[in-house]
Formats: structure tokens, C-alpha cells, sequence
């Protein structure tokens, strides 16, 4: 049974252009220019937009073990109702943490028959478990993962820059990316912060905001370019939120370091200016930082510094977000943002940048990173049937009972989003339609191949 989507806006070879799209199970079998197929196409998308199947390399979802928090069934929903059609899934919040096979194996079983997108893993890497980080990395994960300061999580604890030093050839040799949670141990500038404010008052965004300063972004930003240089090893800095890092990844780049960068769109939609004191809804590690930053960070996305954008979801239980006593000191950090990486990254850059430059930010460029250059995040002959439908010009405001997380608690409830999605098709068959209440669960497993 063949599939034909025709749009005038499809985006093929770089730009927007009228053509149809034909599958065949769960493969683009061809794709033709022009109107040829305009009148008895199986989808006529005439006023919206199709691309490639948005990619999102950065999600917590926390299941098995920490399954109240978040899950594959209702993040892979939340996902596909937002236009995603892959994501990437980080080695903690879940119970056990991915730091071995064993785990990763526990993960691959809690995943069966709840995807609706694709579903790759990371794996974690904490001192003295190298051994454990090869097995797993050829048990299937598609890189590692490390924090720089503590993650949150104690069964996760945060890896040294010493044994970094020493397990990087090792990442570099099975040529897989390190991803780095780039801020230094709280321990190493403890004594130059004044944190009597916030311990006095925990609801005081701007405290929370100094008690995570810049500082410790950058300087391990450039302790891990230092280490990328020394070792040639892929390094990927995650979640950027400093905008006094960007010299130093320019430096970088021009050197031709194999350095990537994402950032995500609660950093540049957001500006700590405007969040207020008590609503632990827009706490998260790096912090929300102020709108002039965010503007550089903006640029950056633009001008190509930062390869592209990512959720960083990271939901919790409300007890544990502390909605009630707006403690951001005690309230766990992470932000709720899955199901909107597409509409509200649009919306904060729209008036930055064109469609055409926005599309590869989501598509291409994350499925480069992943190495699915040549089976993601590209409409033609060959590649996945993972195509989202969607129109950037269409607004909507984000309503509590519209969102799929587990936890509806989001930054992003009645906010007014541009960039709604029509339609999410995952390997060939509709994962959403939003005028039709169709939940099929046609994710797949992306494990690394070896050999």
C-alpha cells in the first residue's frame, strides 16, 4: 500500500518547493517535483509546511523506575503530537541509571509496544565504570553521556575531568559523541558565591539565577574544547545557556575541532527578567538567563555556531517540582518541554531567521549528529517515511488538558505558540492527525550497529 503527501511547501534538497512524497511501508520510495500527484494525493497538505521528521537528541523519560516522573508511552505521544518523529533518551532520571548493559537491556524491555517515534539511547559514563561504557555503548547506545557537576540523581554522580582525560580515547576509538553537561562542580566556586540571599529567600528567581553563574558554563566549556582537542574525540556540549561561551566554540570551530553544540528553546523563548519569583516551572540547570544573552544565543543559532536545538525534557511529580511551596532552591530542575521543541523554537526565532534556515536546526543537522545522515532527516528515495506536517504561520494557545506529558505542569501552558502540527508520520504510517484521535505506536528502536 503506497502513501502520496503533496505540498507546495516540501522541503526538498534545501528549500521549499512543490512535490510529492511517496512511501511504500516504511521507505520514501520516490519523490516528484510539481503538481503531478496534486489532485489524488492520499494527503494534500495545500497550506502547510512538510519536512523531514523533527529529531530530538536530548530527552529524559525516565522509565523504568522513575516512571511517575515520566514515560515511553506518554512521551512518545506528547512527541509525535508535536511534530517529532525521533528522539534520543538520556541514561538518568530512570531506575537503574544506563551506566551498563544490564540497565540498557532493562530499558530496551520497558520500551516495547509504547513508542509512537523512534527511540535511540544514551549511555552514562561515571568514574571507574569504562569497562562498563564500552559494553554498553556496543550493546547498542548511541554515545555517552556525563555530567560536570552533580546531575541530580546520586546513582549518577558527576564524572572528574581526570577520568575524562582517561576514557576519551576510548570514546574517540569507538567514534561515538561525547555529550557533556557543561558546568563545573558547584565545590570549585563555592567559596567565591554568596549564596545568604537565597538560603534566606528560596522563591527569589534572580538568587537562583546568581547562584549558577556563567562562569561555571565557560570554564567547563573550555575544559571539555581542551580535552575535544587533546583527544580528537566527538564532543557535544548540551543545553547551551552562556553566551560569554561563544568566542571559545568560534575558536574551536575555526580549529576544526569535531565540536557540536545544541541549545534549547526555554533559552531563548524565555528571559529571566520576566519569570517571577515562586513558579519553579521555569527552573533548570544552566538557569534561564537574561534577555540580552539570549539574544546572542539566538544569534548564534542563526549563524550556524550552534548546530541546533534540543528539549532537555525533564519533568517531575509535582511534590518534587515543589509547585506548591515555590522553593527553587529545593524544587528539582527540569523543564517540561517535549511536546513544543517544534512551535516554540519557531516562534522565538520566526522573526530571526528564515523557514529554510530554521528546518535543518530540527532535521538534518540532529540526524548528522546521530549519525543518521543517511537515513533521517531528509525527503527522498531511500530514507525513513519520518515527515511532519505542520504550518508556521498557524498559532494556538497551549492548553493544560492538550498536553500529553505525564505531568501537564509546563512552562509553556497558556503561552501563544506558532507552528502547529497537522500531521506526524513515523515510518510510514500516521502517528497523529489532529483531526483524528489516531495513537498508533509505530516507533522503532534506533540501537548503534557494530561492525
Amino acid at each position: 500500500m503506497s502513501l502520496v503527501i503533496y505540498s507546495p511547501q516540501t522541503w526538498i534538497d534545501n528549500q521549499l518547493q512543490e512535490a510529492s512524497i511517496i512511501i511504500e511501508g516504511e521507505k520514501i520510495v520516490d519523490v516528484a517535483l510539481g503538481n503531478t500527484y496534486a489532485q489524488n494525493a492520499d494527503i494534500k497538505a495545500e497550506d502547510a509546511v512538510v519536512m523531514p521528521g523533527a529529531i530530538d537528541v536530548h530527552v529524559h523519560i525516565n522509565e523504568p523506575g522513575r516512571t511517575e516522573w515520566e514515560g515511553f508511552e506518554t512521551a512518545t505521544l506528547a512527541a509525535a503530537k508535536g511534530g517529532l518523529t525521533t528522539l534520543v533518551d538520556m541514561p538518568l532520571n530512570s531506575s537503574p541509571v544506563v551506566i551498563n548493559k544490564s540497565a540498557l537491556t532493562q530499558k530496551i524491555a520497558a520500551s516495547q509496544n509504547k513508542l509512537s517515534v523512534n527511540c535511540g539511547f544514551w549511555a552514562g559514563a561515571v568514574d571507574g565504570n569504562v569497562n562498563n561504557l564500552i559494553e554498553t555503548i556496543e550493546a547498542g547506545c548511541l554515545g555517552v553521556k556525563v555530567f560536570l557537576t552533580h546531575s541530580g540523581i546520586d546513582e549518577f554522580p558527576n564524572i572528574s575531568l581526570e577520568e575524562l582525560n582517561k576514557i576519551m580515547p576510548e570514546i574517540a576509538r569507538l567514534d561515538v559523541p561525547l555529550l557533556a553537561h557543561c558546568e563545573l562542580d558547584a565545590a570549585i566556586e563555592e567559596a567565591t558565591i554568596d549564596n545568604t540571599f537565597f538560603e534566606k529567600h528560596p522563591q527569589n528567581y534572580q538568587a537562583y539565577l546568581a547562584s549558577r553563574p556563567k562562569s561555571w558554563e565557560n570554564k567547563a566549556i573550555e575544559a571539555m574544547i581542551q580535552l575535544c582537542k587533546k583527544h580528537q574525540c566527538k564532543t557535544h556540549i548540551v543545553h547551551l545557556a552562556s553566551a560569554e561561551a561563544l568566542s571559545m566554540i568560534v575558536t574551536a570551530k575555526e580549529a576544526n575541532l569535531p565540536l557540536t553544540v545544541e541549545s534549547c528553546p526555554h533559552y531563548f523563548y524565555f528571559n529571566a527578567e520576566d519569570i517571577p519569583d515562586g513558579n519553579t516551572l521555569y527552573k533548570c540547570a544552566p538557569p534561564i538567563r537574561e534577555r540580552s544573552n539570549n539574544q546572542q544565543i539566538k544569534n548564534a543559532i542563526k549563524n550556524g555556531l550552534i548546530d541546533f536545538i534540543a528539549s532537555d525534557h525533564s519533568p517531575a511529580p509535582a511534590n518534587i517540582k515543589e509547585l506548591e511551596t515555590g522553593n527553587l532552591k529545593k524544587a528539582w530542575g527540569g523543564i517540561a518541554g517535549l511536546q513544543f521543541l517544534l512551535s516554540a523554537s519557531w516562534t522565538a526565532l520566526k522573526e530571526e531567521m528564515s523557514l529554510e534556515m530554521f528546518i535543518p536546526k530540527l532535521t538534518s543537522e540532529p540526524a548528522k549528529f546521530l549519525g543518521l545522515q543517511n537515513q533521517k532527516g531528509k525527503l527522498a528515495k531511500a530514507f525513513d517515511a519520518d515527515i511532519t506536517i505542520w504550518n508556521p504561520k498557524q498559532s494556538f494557545i497551549v492548553k493544560e488538558e492538550d498536553i500529553l506529558h505525564k505531568h501537564k505542569a509546563s512552562p509553556y501552558t497558556n503561552q501563544s505558540l506558532y507552528g502547529e502540527t497537522i500531521m506526524t508520520i513515523v515510518n510510514g504510517k500516521i502517528a497523529y492527525d489532529q483531526n483524528k484521535k489516531i495513537k498508533q505506536k509505530n516507533g522503532q528502536l534506533l540501537l548503534r550497529s557494530v561492525g
